[in-house]
């Protein structure tokens, strides 16, 4: 091996001193001072938030540039073809492959938002959206000026089309002070309603929205609000498909779950030792996993009665932070899990054993979701950082890393959604991303 390029990348990186900063360009050491102090410039905060906005742009530029990419060294799509007609792929890698190609190419689009009232679309930045099962619709929530939220739909079947517009729903009447979480509800007909939680005043609330209000047909003749009751704090929400436990929802609080029947009104109650941030049900049996502040995830059989203690509590698995994101696998044996740290683990439910960890997420604070496509072999997370980022499932390599359009911030992380069909059946695949006031389409090339 030539040591040269080694030698000389350790020659030009200067040894760290406390209280100073190094500028490579001026070839000298600045003094640094506290981040408080508005006289100078120059500190460590205003340095760090420098240099990562100039990767951005500069990723931003290599992205523009660069629209064949390859995600492993020597991979291409000839080279795949050829392999499988030499029989030394099989089918099911040779999609997977093409399916890592396909998303390495996707090229960022800007998407225009239309509403019936004008004076909606692109005026408040965007904070959660959520797809329905089919993707057909996204339901938006988006922060005003006031301090509150609001909330609305947009339909995505103009995706398909070269315009690549979309129409956008609001309700005006349902504006409250905080989301912390949204799910998709299905009672009367797949993802006919919509749970939000944590949105009144203190102490809180759960509510369930009839989806049609955000609907441009029969604007005299909505249906109210089904359901809607005070609770303390609510970080997390999941709806439950299993017939079992037909027509639950499950809300995660301050130390304890509270799972509600909206049919019946009835309630059950476990308690917790710290703050649930994350759930999901499973759709084979009504089991619930939840994801706590303390690092633990541990499943519950909402058939049982409630009994004192934590007998009730089936598998139980440990974080090293707080969890953040937990998502059940289509076979429902791995439970896929994030965390504060920034580690995601993949835990074989049958041995409560980490069989695989994803790496290069970045979070320190936030509750940052999981996009798991078990039909593509991806996973998709956006972190702390603004930064997407898309793995394989099968062997855990990072696939693609996507800068944010806008500089980083906290106010400005990215939401995602990624599906095979944006728009529905006939749809087409890639990704959605809302950032600040604009909506982003990164298509299949």
């Amino acid at each position: 091996e030539d040591p040269s390029p080694s030698s000389s990348t350790q020659n030009s990186v200067a040894p760290e001193l406390p209280g100073f900063y190094y500028d490579p360009e001026k070839n000298r050491y600045f003094r640094l001072l506290p981040g408080h102090n508005n006289h100078n410039p120059l500190t460590k905060d205003s340095i760090q938030h420098k240099a990562m906005e100039c990767k951005r742009l500069r990723l931003l530029e290599e992205e523009e540039k660069q629209h064949q990419k390859t995600t492993r060294a020597g991979l291409n799509s000839s080279v795949l073809l050829q392999k499988r007609q030499l029989g030394s792929l099989s089918p099911t890698s040779y999609c997977r492959y093409i399916h890592e190609l396909k998303v390495n190419c996707m090229q960022r689009r800007k998407i225009e938002i239309h509403s019936p009232d004008s004076s909606v679309a692109g005026t408040n930045n965007f904070k959660i959206i959520v797809a329905d099962v089919a993707c057909e619709r996204i339901f938006t929530v988006n922060d005003v000026e006031h301090g509150g939220c609001k909330y609305g739909i947009i339909n995505l079947s103009g995706l398909g089309k070269e315009s690549l517009t979309v129409e956008m729903y609001d309700n005006l009447y349902f504006t409250n002070r905080k989301v912390n979480s949204v799910c998709w509800a299905s009672l009367t007909h797949p993802d006919s309603h919509l749970c939000l939680m944590g949105i009144a005043e203190t102490p809180g609330c759960a509510s369930l929205l009839p989806a049609s209000l955000f609907s441009s047909t029969n604007p005299g003749d909505r249906p109210g609000m089904l359901c809607s009751f005070k609770i303390s704090t609510a970080w997390s929400c999941a709806w439950c498909l299993n017939p079992q436990a037909d027509n639950c929802f499950s809300t995660g609080l301050t130390r304890r779950v509270l799972v509600t029947n909206v049919v019946t009104g009835h309630r059950q109650t476990f308690g917790t030792s710290s703050d649930v941030l994350a759930q999901q049900f499973a759709t084979q049996t009504p089991v619930l996993y939840n994801g706590c502040r303390s690092g633990e995830i541990f499943s519950i059989d909402v058939r049982q009665r409630n009994r004192k203690g934590q007998s009730w509590k089936a598998i139980r698995l440990f974080h090293g932070s707080a969890v953040t994101s937990v998502h059940l696998m289509e076979a429902e044996h791995y439970l896929m899990a994030a965390d504060m740290a920034g580690k995601i683990k993949l835990w074989d439910l049958r041995t409560a054993k980490c069989v695989k960890q994803y790496k290069g997420h970045h979070n320190e604070y936030a509750l940052l979701p999981l996009h798991v496509n078990e039909e593509e072999g991806l996973l998709i997370a956006v972190g702390q950082d603004c930064y997407t980022r898309i793995w394989s499932l099968q062997d855990t390599h990072l696939l693609r890393t996507i800068p944010s359009p806008h500089p980083s911030s906290k106010d400005a992380i990215p939401s995602v959604v990624f599906s095979s069909r944006l728009g529905g059946s006939r749809g087409v695949p890639g990704l959605l991303m809302a950032v600040k006031q604009d909506l982003y389409h990164f298509s299949y090339n």
